[in-house]
Formats: structure tokens, sequence, C-alpha cells
């Protein structure tokens, strides 16, 4: 199946970089995403001579920013400036690939393979675990980070899939919540020391406390342990669900804002950018607006983390939307904007967890 860029695909350069794919929109002579590993001799992602370092320690927007920087002094190519987002961002222009990883050729490779590493053993063991409990066929389940691109360790690195199209995502979140429960399968949420370093981790990279990391763990369904190595689970659209593209409309910052909103559509909450309808928004701060209708985010922590009918308050960009193909012009809210340096956040209220 031949198709376009999607989130959670890689790149590889022509200087040997290797980045990941940022959602669906993107110019025709690029693709925006952000570098994820770099040729290193001391890296410890790889194999024999061939040595990676990942780019960033953590996948935040001060990592991102310092990223970016490092990127317009040694790799100019791959910054610029969208005039439609409005903001820098990465990309990698089309006259730099090198090649394209699709992580369900990549699964569909190691199901094949006569010899697997530990590791590979492992995801294989897990991806058919997740597709008989949930009825989603492997070929709509894929393999992302460093497995993709083959410069995993064993010893160490994570498992992240990715399935493909709404539906089958939420078959496998409802297969994922119903075995963590189970006690006779290998499957678990994280708990005891696990639990608590990724909640230090959270307070470390975001203005959270440690008790509402915690708080917003208990709500993910796509992050655990599988014999006791870490799993995530990241949902993309299938191509009949991509529906707006690259102009469509544009993004400008109207500066930050802090809101109180109630959710009143979260379906769209599971692929990234996260998208969260609102009802019932007041603002705490900035910009006076009667029209925000959405909380985007692009930092998968709080994705598809919350429902409809749940009370949020979020600090963020207050973005004014021009639809150019409806010529509708309206308000949002984001979070995770290089504007906001790591200060904006999503927080549940007024709800017993």
């Amino acid at each position: 199946m031949d198709r376009g860029f999607k989130d959670k695909d890689f790149i590889r350069t022509t200087e040997d970089l290797f980045f990941c794919v940022v959602g669906y929109m993107h110019p025709k002579d690029r693709v925006i995403s952000y570098l994820r590993y770099f040729p290193n001799p001391a890296g410890k992602w790889g194999h024999g001579s061939e040595r990676y370092a990942r780019a960033m320690p953590s996948y935040t927007i001060n990592h991102l920013l310092k990223n970016i920087e490092s990127l317009k002094k040694d790799f100019s190519d791959y910054v610029f400036y969208s005039d439609i987002f409005n903001t820098q961002m990465s990309s990698v222009p089309h006259n730099k690939i090198k090649k394209h990883y699709r992580p369900e050729d990549r699964l569909d490779e190691i199901l094949k393979l006569t010899k697997r590493d530990e590791l590979q053993e492992k995801l294989v063991e897990l991806a058919i675990l997740i597709s008989d409990r949930s009825n989603v066929p492997l070929s709509h389940i894929g393999v992302t980070g460093s497995i993709l691109i083959n410069i995993h360790r064993p010893e160490f690195s994570d498992m992240d899939l990715v399935i493909y199209g709404k539906e089958n995502s939420l078959k496998v979140k409802d297969a994922l919540l119903s075995l963590y429960n189970e006690k006779r399968n290998y499957i678990q949420k994280l708990h005891g020391n696990a639990l608590y370093r990724w909640c230090e981790e959270k307070v470390r990279d975001y203005p959270l406390t440690f008790y509402e990391a915690k708080i917003i763990y208990m709500r993910k369904w796509n992050y655990g342990l599988f014999r006791d190595t870490n799993f995530s689970v990241h949902p993309v659209r299938l191509d009949s669900e991509i529906t707006e593209f690259y102009g469509d409309k544009i993004f400008s910052s109207v500066g930050m804002v802090k809101i109180k909103a109630t959710i009143s559509d979260a379906s769209e909450s599971i692929f990234l950018p996260h998208t969260y309808s609102l009802q019932r928004v007041t603002i705490e701060e900035g910009k006076k607006v009667q029209d925000i209708r959405n909380l985007t985010t692009y930092e998968g922590l709080y994705g598809g983390i919350f429902e409809t009918g749940d009370e949020i308050i979020a600090k963020g960009r207050l973005e004014k939307i021009i639809d150019k193909k409806s010529g509708d012009v309206y308000h949002q809210v984001l979070v995770g904007s290089l504007e906001g340096k790591g200060t904006e956040y999503i927080k549940p209220i007024n709800r017993q967890e």
C-alpha cells in the first residue's frame, strides 16, 4: 500500500539523521518532524560500529526548543518558519530524504523473521496478544521508535506500537483496559517504583505536581509494562480519516491564556494533535474572546485522557483560526507551543479520581 507520510513514521536523511514524523499536515516540499537520533560513536543505540545518540532526553517543549536551535546551527535546512502555523518548525525537505520507514512494514518484517532478538520476540508476543484480544488484524498494527529503524537495544529499549484507524484503536483501548485487570497475563499498568519514576519524570519535565502526574497516569490506557518492558500504543489515522491538509487553515497567535472549560467531545483526542471540543469556556487570564471551540495539544501526555463532561483547567497559546475552505473564523487553545516555553498544561478539576 503506497501512502504519504504519517504520524510516527521515521525518516532517515542524507546525513543519516533520524527524524520522527509529526501528524499528517505537511507542506508539499517537506515533512514536519523532529530529530530523534543522530550518529555518535558513543551513542547507546545501534549495532556494531554504527551508533546513534538520542537528540532529546525527553520529548518536551523545552528540549524541542533546544533541538531546533541546534539544528539551525548545524543543519539549517531542517528548520523553517511555517506561514500556516505561524511558528518555527523542524522538518525534512524531500530532497534530503534517504529512506522512509513505515511502522506497519517493519512489524510485518519482524513477524516473518526466522531468528529474532529478545526484544523482537517480546514485541511479537505483545502484538499477537493485542491483536487476538481486540480482533484487530496484525496488518493494522505497526512498531515505531528504535525498533522501527533497527537501532534498538534489547537490554533497555521500549516497545512502541502503532494502531491504524479510529475503530481499531478504540478496540485496542478496550482490550488493554481489560488485560490490565487480569492476573494471568503479562500486561500491567505501571506500579510501585516504576510508577514513582514515571511521575517524578513528569514533575521534572512539566508544570505538574506529583499528585497531578499520578492522576494523569491513572487516566492513561496506552502506556504500561509487558514482561517488565515498557510499552506504548499510538493511534494513527487511516488515509480515509485524514480530512485536513496543510494550508486548509491558518493559525496565528493571540497570546497566552488560562481557561476553565468542560469537554464537549473527546472523540478525536486519541490522534495527534490531540483535540478536545469545549463548552462553557471561562477565560481566567489573557485576552477575552467568545468563540474558543477547541483545546489542542501535541503533548502525548494529555492525549486521550479526558472524556466528554470532564471539567479542565488549561494554560496555552490562544490561536485565531481562519478556515480557508469554509470561511469560518474562531479560536482555540494550543497546549505545547514553542511560545509557551514549557509553562503550558491541561489538568482535570472538580472530579473524584
